[in-house]
């Protein structure tokens, strides 16, 4: 890992928990992170938006960031149901994911939808994590870099920095099924967004890139070596407090 990026490590809890285990869960976290008093690496956790305002209360002057899991693309309106980025950061929020494979697959976003949500993003103040990443089918037939380009190019905001841009590879067979790429593969798919992203932005070479898809105690740290790994975006092992902060260690 290239230590000039500051890792960082983002929890998806996805549609998990209630008011008080949310409550417990975001204070066994922050309280690590006080402990460990990391200067060296972030740690990141994004509830769902019923429980943000609350957590980032529960967390703050810990270190530990809070964000949202998804945002509209307008700023008010009649979207109902919908929340947007400008909400987020009235909550606490200072992230937002966008793009995941499960708003993709469930709700059929498209790469511009995540473009727009991650403009969205900027015009509130947020940093968007743009999440990208091929089906098995696609990996099957030998498109995994050619999907991860034309996601990257199609998702990624034109005028894009390393303060305002953090990108997620997240193989889509690997969410949630215990499965993995090996760390060569990690690596290679995460130099190709690097190179990608060299034709979007001058700062290519200081945006941080996470790999997400079954992270766990067990393997953090071998994913998080490979080339071009600048931490990780952990869903199911972010709600056992334990296991997130071993991760994030071993970042």
């Amino acid at each position: 890992m290239a230590r000039s990026r500051q890792p960082l490590i983002a929890g998806n809890w996805k549609m998990n928990g209630l008011r008080a285990d949310a409550l417990t869960l975001a204070k066994g976290v922050a309280d690590g992170v006080r402990q460990a008093a990391w200067q060296d690496r972030a740690v990141l956790v994004c509830p769902p938006a019923t429980l943000l305002a609350a957590v980032a209360e529960s967390v703050k002057s810990s270190g530990v960031l809070v964000g949202g899991q998804n945002c509209h693309a307008k700023a008010s309106g009649a979207h109902t149901g919908d929340v947007s980025a400008e909400m987020l950061r009235d909550c606490g929020a200072s992230h937002v994911i966008v793009g995941h494979s499960e708003r993709r697959a469930d709700y059929g976003e498209t790469d511009a939808i995540v473009r727009a949500k991650a403009e969205a993003a900027w015009r509130a103040g947020l940093v968007p994590i743009v999440c990208i990443g091929e089906t098995l089918a696609e990996r099957e037939a030998g498109k995994t870099l050619a999907v991860l380009e034309a996601q990257l190019r199609g998702s990624v905001p034109s005028g894009a920095t390393a303060a305002t841009l953090v990108v997620a590879y997240e193989p889509v067979w690997a969410i949630g099924t215990g499965k993995t790429p090996t760390t060569p593969e990690v690596a290679a798919a995460h130099a190709h967004i690097r190179g990608v992203l060299g034709s979007l932005t001058a700062d290519a070479q200081s945006v941080r890139l996470l790999y997400g898809g079954s992270v766990n105690g067990r393997n953090a740290a071998e994913l998080l070596a490979a080339g071009d790994v600048d931490g990780g975006l952990v869903g199911g092992a972010s709600l056992k407090p334990d296991e997130f902060l071993a991760i994030a260690k071993s970042a």
